[in-house]
């Protein structure tokens, strides 16, 4: 895998990330009976995708495949899948985006493994069409936000606990979704950072609140401010949380097992307290387990250190990736992708660095849920150096999105020039669903999807038209995947 050999030596190199040596292993196609086979297929929904409600469509912050609606016939794959926007176009401050579930209606002819589709049929393997769209409400029915919720705390109510509210409305910036075999479905987001379940039909049912550790705090207090204040709001004070979650840097990551016992859910980097102040240092993010058998009461019974990778940017300085999607395979394993930012079409960069899919394993890894690492004034990780009581996570390669050999079958590249065919910067969602091919049961096809920002040059949201900076038209787009997982239909 590209960049692979940078991110190990760079990990023997500094002592500053101990865990990160024993946590990557060598880059194969091969991890532990998981196999990538390679991209199969690559579509776009345009830009300036309008949805019922008139305003522009955009972003893939999650993703979940409807299984039951899959279907395989002659001419290929049909089905839906839930694709999940966050805030709204937000570049300069958050605006009052009602919170909404994207349903895309698929039809997928995938190209045969190693082959180059067709000229001129690069990317309409795997047609995306927008079939519907729902809004997402709070527990009396009222509209959500996706505005900043500057120092907007709305009290505990019955077994709802405290949550994030701006302009006297729950604030959301989803960013992860599990659909439950009743239609409703776990959200989890930003600014909580929570995990909300919402009823089939958008209104919220209960809220779960992490560890105290994971909760962002300003002078004594929780504050669920990110510092993206909307139009005329002021920064919150201070800018960024004292303990918890980083501004902008929530459950990232989000995905029922396949037994659809358990829920893991991901922050996105360490806690502030862990090094979660320095993008140098913020390594040491957490994976969370909750018992799921009770969809409206999640009990957390395992919580693990997961190391993410590091890499040096194009000025030679160290970095850490951000972890943006998880797809869960049993209760002690799960799919991680992980990526650098400000590379891509739609932003300044134009070669990523890193974007790669990897194996977690946390079977002998160290669990402290319900320890002192759950409160905020015991650091797992003080200044990004993890405490030498705790065995993190295992980090194993699996994809590499940025392989531009692989793109290139598809007409995409990363890196120069930043065009429409450079990958954007932000890829954020993954599922996973099967070939429905007796010949191979443990083959599934992997749907990864980018969150587009909502940039394009023909924008319209909350009342007023639009026009992102630069000239930037950026797609939602989706790299489909044929990987080998064993057994993971038994699990």
């Amino acid at each position: 895998m590209k960049n692979l050999h940078r991110t190990v030596s760079l990990g023997a190199a500094l002592a500053l990330f101990t865990a990160l040596t024993p946590a990557l292993a060598d880059s194969t196609a091969t991890v532990g009976g998981f196999v990538n086979k390679g991209l199969v297929g690559v579509g776009r929904i345009p830009a300036d995708q309008k949805d019922k409600f008139g305003e522009t469509f955009g972003s893939g912050s999650g993703m979940s495949i409807d299984a039951a609606s899959w279907t395989r016939g002659a001419d290929g794959y049909k089905g839906s899948l839930w694709l999940l926007p966050d805030r709204g176009y937000n570049v300069v401050g958050t605006t009052d985006y009602r919170p909404r579930l994207n349903t895309i209606r698929i039809e997928f002819t995938p190209t045969a493994l190693g082959a180059k589709p067709a000229a001129g049929q690069e990317q309409t393997g795997v047609k995306a069409t927008l079939a519907d769209c729902l809004l997402l409400t709070d527990d009396k029915g009222a509209d959500a936000t996706g505005l900043d919720p500057l120092n907007g705390v709305r009290a505990a109510n019955g077994d709802l606990p405290i949550l994030p509210e701006a302009n006297g409305k729950l604030a959301l910036d989803n960013e992860a979704i599990a659909r439950l075999p009743d239609g409703t479905m776990f959200i989890s987001d930003e600014y909580g950072p929570n995990i909300y379940r919402f009823s089939a039909d958008g209104h919220l049912l209960s809220a779960t609140q992490p560890p105290a550790a994971l909760v962002p705090m300003r002078k004594g207090g929780p504050n669920f401010a990110s510092d993206n204040p909307g139009p005329g709001a002021a920064e919150p004070d201070p800018k960024d949380p004292e303990t918890g979650r980083q501004n902008n840097q929530g459950l990232e990551g989000m995905a029922l097992t396949p037994d659809g016992k358990s829920l893991i859910a991901v922050l996105q980097s360490a806690p502030r307290q862990d090094g979660g102040d320095s993008p140098a240092t913020r390594q040491n993010t957490r994976a969370l387990v909750y018992d799921a058998s009770d969809p409206a009461h999640l009990k957390l019974v395992h919580e693990y250190a997961v190391p993410l990778p590091v890499f040096k940017d194009a000025k030679d300085k160290t970095k850490v990736a951000a972890q943006s999607e998880i797809v869960a395979l049993s209760d002690k394993t799960f799919l991680m992708l992980a990526r650098d930012s400000g590379n891509g079409q739609g932003v300044k960069g134009d070669t990523s660095l890193l974007r790669q899919i990897f194996v977690v394993d946390v079977s002998g890894a160290t669990d402290i849920a319900g320890g002192a690492f759950d409160a905020a004034d015991k650091p797992l990780a003080p200044k990004g150096v993890l405490d030498p009581s705790v065995t993190p996570a295992k980090l194993t390669p699996f994809i590499d999105i940025n392989d531009n050999k692989e793109l290139g079958r598809f007409g995409l590249h990363d890196g120069k020039p930043n065009d429409k065919n450079n990958l954007s910067e932000k890829w954020e969602a993954m599922s996973v669903v099967s070939l429905l091919d007796p010949a191979l049961p443990d083959d599934y096809f992997l749907f990864v999807g980018n969150d587009n920002d909502f940039l394009t040059q023909d924008g319209f949201q909350v009342g007023a038209p639009y026009k992102a900076d630069d000239g930037a038209d950026v797609d939602t787009m989706f790299l489909v995947y044929q990987v080998t997982l064993p057994g993971l239909a038994n699990k």
